[in-house]
């Protein structure tokens, strides 16, 4: 059992089967099992993306990446207003911190606040990235992790694992049970972004890639089971 953790949530993750907006069932059953973390003692923090209001191939070909990446920021802060609420619902203290001012809707991102929140049983929602264009949530969630020492960074997609092709795609795409975070570079596997690969090889952070549809993999995989593909360092 992991004692400290960073989640990686896709915004999609939050749509369900509607695949935009938000959809109140599918989003209880995850607030359901991070509170179960929690209660289990394990300190617990989200990166949420905000794929279910806007991605960067949702802009069209003359605008500015820089905007569109913005819109993308944004779009994350409102999901992380959002699954605080749905924690407040559930009983449990979640606060949105974010790199930028967004009025006193959000904290303003404190590693030292972060960890004394943490401690104390709340959970911390990561939103609008790190406050630049060019930069995925998946930097942000190895930056994170890096700076609240996490144990490791659990990442729910819509597939089981990371494999040798595209599965959507290849239907002789093979699951790799174990990896690394160099192979996924070399190989260019395209589950996580460079930049992020990179900083969790750097500082040691191992990484679990798993099926956010399995039942109660967030659970499962935070307890220690061996389910989708581990990334070690």
């Amino acid at each position: 059992m992991y004692k400290r953790i960073i989640l990686k949530l896709s915004g999609e993750a939050l749509a369900g089967e509607k695949e935009t907006g938000f959809d109140d069932a599918t989003a209880a059953k995850t607030v359901a099992q991070i509170k179960s973390l929690v209660e289990k003692g394990i300190e617990t923090a989200l990166v949420v993306g905000g794929g279910n209001w806007w991605r960067g191939r949702s802009a069209g070909s003359l605008m500015d990446r820089t905007k569109a990446d913005s819109i993308g920021m944004l779009a994350t802060v409102m999901n992380g207003i959002y699954l605080a609420d749905c924690f407040r619902q559930a009983g449990v203290r979640a606060r949105v911190m974010t790199p930028i001012t967004v009025g006193n809707m959000t904290e303003l991102f404190s590693k030292d606040k972060a960890l004394g929140y943490m401690k104390k049983g709340e959970i911390i929602i990561f939103a609008a990235g790190i406050g630049h264009p060019f930069f995925s949530t998946d930097t942000v969630t190895a930056l994170r992790a890096a700076e609240l020492e996490a144990d490791a960074i659990l990442y729910a997609k819509h597939v089981d694992g990371v494999y040798t092709d595209d599965p959507t795609k290849n239907p002789d795409a093979v699951k790799i049970d174990e990896i690394s975070c160099r192979e996924i570079v070399e190989k260019n596997l395209g589950v996580i972004d460079i930049a992020a690969a990179n900083l969790c090889a750097e500082q040691g952070i191992p990484l679990v890639i798993f099926a956010m549809a399995e039942d109660g993999a967030i659970l499962r995989v935070a307890m220690g089971e061996k389910i989708g593909t581990k990334v070690y360092v």
